[in-house]
């Protein structure tokens, strides 16, 4: 059986499990306050899941998702990553993580940072433009007119596929948007990023085309 690695389980690493565990998968999840804080989403989870630390659910997963905002500082056991394809779900938020300057400038993604830092692991951008609860709630089986799309970028064509094959059973279609420094095409304030709710395949290619770099013209909502 598969095992999914978490790492963070706040909203969406929360969320991701719910839907990992719906779909038959297994999972370890892991929070920066201990595993012992974990006891009621488990409980909740199932037999399925454990807690572990950062280290111990990285170790464990085939894949992982990392589910925290990106430091400067790499926080996130890389050499228990090493090897191994990582989901990057973080969104570069300034508020929240204050100013970056290479992503400022557009220099360099959040999530190519994500790569540098997890040199030995394959990281792919995933899960960032949806909101939370919809990635239990949304889905829909393969064909359904409308069905949701969802982009992944990456430099390893393989970790676009593992993550095709997770959004489809989790009830999505893909966009890929690779390589790594394109993904800022479905950054927050790109016109993928406003269209979450709703937008299809076509539509979501069509919104990552008409994205704009950072530094360029800043977009209003459409």
């Amino acid at each position: 059986m598969t095992v999914i690695g978490i790492i963070g389980a706040g909203e969406v690493g929360s969320q991701i499990a719910r839907a990992a565990i719906a779909n038959g998968y297994d999972v370890v999840i892991a929070n920066s306050r201990g595993p012992e804080t974990l006891r009621d989403l488990i409980d909740e989870l199932g037999p399925r899941a454990r807690a572990a630390t950062a280290a111990g659910a990285a170790a464990a997963g085939d894949f992982a998702v990392v589910a925290v905002p990106l430091k400067v500082v790499n926080d996130m056991p890389a050499r228990e990553l090493a090897g191994k394809i990582v989901l990057d779900t973080n969104n570069y938020m300034v508020w929240r993580d204050g100013n970056i300057p290479v992503v400022d400038s557009g220099e360099k993604t959040v999530h190519e940072l994500r790569q540098e830092q997890l040199r030995e692991s394959k990281v792919v951008k995933a899960f960032t433009h949806i909101q939370a609860p919809r990635i239990t709630t949304a889905g829909r089986p393969a064909g359904t007119p409308g069905r949701l799309a969802l982009s992944a970028s990456s430099d390893f064509p393989e970790a676009v596929e593992l993550v095709t094959r997770l959004y489809d059973r989790f009830g999505f279609d893909t966009v890929d948007n690779s390589p790594l420094s394109e993904s800022w095409r479905s950054a927050p304030g790109q016109p993928a990023w406003f269209a979450h709710e709703h937008q299809t395949r076509a539509e979501l290619t069509a919104n990552l085309a008409r994205a704009r770099r950072p530094g360029q013209r800043e977009l209003s909502a459409p």
